[in-house]
C-alpha cells in the first residue's frame, strides 16, 4: 500500500505533467485546474467559488477578511460559500513549485449525492460556521484524487469515470470534518443557506444600490439575523463584501479590459471617481492608476 509521502509526490508529478508552465491551467475535466508557481508570490484578490483545494508542493496562505488559513501538503481547503478571499504562495522554488489543485464543488450533484447516502452529523444550532476551513487530508481522500488525476492520461474514460470518482471525493467531504458545514449550506432551512441565498443576490447584483433590509428580507431573515450570520459565514458584513466584490470585478476591467479609471469605477457602481480611488487603495495598497502601470496582469494564481 502506497504511504502518504507517495501518494503527494504521484500528484505533485501529475499535476507537474499537465501544468507545465506557471500560472492556472484548466484540464479534460471540467470541474478540475491546476496551479503551479515557481516563487513565493504577491497577494492574489479572487472570489473564490465552493471549492475542493489541495497542495502536493508548496504553501499557501489565504486571508478572508482579518482571518488567515495557512496550507500545504497534508492539508485540504475547503470552502463551501462564494467568498472574496486573498491568496498567497509563501513556499516555493523553481526547482520545488508550488503544485496544487482545486474541484469546483457542484451544488447539484452535491444534493443528488446527499439523496442517496447517510448524511453527516448535523450542523450545531444556528449553524454559523465560517465558509472556510483547513483540515488533515485522510489517505481515502487522496487516493481519490489520484484516481481522478490518473484519468487525464486515458481521456476517453473521462466522460464515463470522472463524475464517478468527483462523487466519491464529494462523499468523502462529507464524512470528513466538514460534512456538517457542506450539509449546512445545502439545507434549504438553515441560516448558512439563506446566507449562500444572499451572497448568490450580491454577485448577481454587486453594482447595484444596496439595502440591507431589502436583502434581508428576499432571504427571509431579520436584519439582525442578517448582519450577524453573514459575518459569520463570510467573515465579512453584506456591505463589505460587495464593496470587495465591486473592487476585484474593477481591477479585472482595469487590467485584462483595460478600461479607463474612471469608466471601470462607474461600471461596478461607483458614482464618485475619488471616492473609488480610495477605497481601491485601501484594499490593494495602491491607486488604480498605479496598479495598473505596475502590470498586475500577472497576478494570477488562485487556490
Amino acid at each position: 500500500m502506497a504511504s502518504t509521502l507517495d501518494r503527494y509526490a504521484e500528484i505533485a508529478a501529475l499535476i507537474a505533467r499537465h501544468a507545465p508552465a506557471d500560472g492556472q491551467a484548466t484540464t479534460a475535466i471540467g470541474n478540475l485546474f491546476f496551479g503551479r508557481c515557481s516563487s513565493p508570490s504577491q497577494p492574489h484578490y479572487a472570489a473564490q467559488w465552493p471549492c475542493f483545494a489541495l497542495l502536493a508542493q508548496g504553501e499557501k496562505i489565504l486571508t478572508l477578511g482579518n482571518d488567515e488559513y495557512r496550507y500545504g501538503v497534508g492539508d485540504y481547503l475547503v470552502t463551501s460559500v462564494d467568498l472574496p478571499i486573498v491568496s498567497r504562495v509563501t513556499v516555493a522554488t523553481e526547482t520545488s513549485p508550488s503544485l496544487g489543485l482545486g474541484m469546483s464543488i457542484d451544488g447539484v450533484r452535491l444534493t443528488e449525492l446527499l439523496r442517496r447516502v447517510r448524511a453527516p452529523q448535523a450542523a450545531p444550532p444556528g449553524d454559523g460556521l465560517r465558509g472556510v476551513t483547513v483540515n488533515r487530508a485522510p489517505p481515502e481522500l487522496l487516493d481519490a484524487v489520484i484516481r481522478l488525476l490518473r484519468l487525464l492520461d486515458s481521456p476517453n474514460d473521462i466522460p464515463a469515470l470522472a463524475p464517478l470518482v468527483e462523487e466519491e471525493i464529494l462523499y468523502r467531504l462529507l464524512t470528513g470534518p466538514d460534512g456538517g458545514r457542506l450539509l449546512a449550506i445545502m439545507s434549504a432551512d438553515s441560516r448558512s443557506n439563506r446566507v449562500g441565498k444572499a451572497v448568490d443576490w450580491l454577485r448577481r447584483h454587486f453594482a447595484e444600490p444596496l439595502r440591507i433590509e431589502d436583502l434581508a428580507s428576499h432571504v427571509g431573515m431579520s436584519e439582525s439575523s442578517l448582519h450577524h450570520n453573514f459575518k459569520a459565514v463570510t467573515a465579512l458584513t453584506p456591505m463589505q463584501y460587495q464593496k470587495q466584490l465591486r473592487l476585484h470585478e474593477a481591477r479585472r476591467l482595469l487590467v485584462v479590459e483595460r478600461l479607463g479609471v474612471a469608466t471601470a469605477g462607474h461600471r461596478v457602481g461607483y458614482q464618485s471617481p475619488s471616492q473609488f480611488s480610495r477605497e481601491y487603495a485601501r484594499l490593494y495598497g495602491q491607486p488604480p492608476v498605479r496598479d495598473v502601470s505596475a502590470g498586475v496582469a500577472a497576478d494570477a494564481q488562485g487556490l
